[in-house]
């Protein structure tokens, strides 16, 4: 697979979820201090998050703290837990059309703006029989790095 037109540059965000904010919130931002940097709030992505991060900078990761709009809709952000990790790529349209072309399911919806303002799609838990190659259970969100993001990891790659 030599022959991948984009990296995998590191973790962008992991997202969890629960029927309620609060019990998030006294977690994470409460107890472990991260710091609230925003809200989304999508009718549908059935989804009320609030955008925590730990760190700072171009490499700061998101937390995610996600709540359904309505719990008895899909997609369910509470169930599991662990709803996804987003992955920051550095080039997200050549990572999806090399991807789609060797199997891989994403979600309906295609690239988008994310919650953060990034353009994101995902790649879908499970396979299908027209396109065989899921999350192997996990959603995975793929997050175009801006250019701060891809620069800073080039540093670190570089010494």
């Amino acid at each position: 697979m030599s022959d991948r037109p984009f990296k995998v540059l590191g973790i962008q965000q992991i997202a969890v979820g629960a029927i309620d904010k609060a019990p998030l919130r006294k977690i994470w931002v409460d107890m472990l201090g991260l710091q609230i940097t925003g809200e989304f709030i999508s009718e549908t992505e059935n989804v009320n998050e609030d955008i925590a991060v730990a760190g700072s900078g171009p490499l700061k990761v998101e937390v995610d703290l996600m709540q359904p709009i309505d719990p008895e809709k899909r997609p369910k952000v509470h169930e599991p837990a662990l709803n996804h990790v987003g992955l920051w790529i550095d080039d997200l349209a050549a990572a999806v059309g090399w991807l789609e072309a060797n199997g891989v399911r994403f979600t309906p919806g295609g690239i988008r703006k994310g919650g953060s303002g990034f353009d994101v799609c995902f790649i879908h838990p499970k396979g299908n029989d027209e396109t065989p190659v899921g999350g192997a259970g996990v959603l995975i969100e793929l997050v175009q790095a801006p250019a701060e993001v891809r620069d800073a990891f080039a540093r670190l790659a570089n010494g």
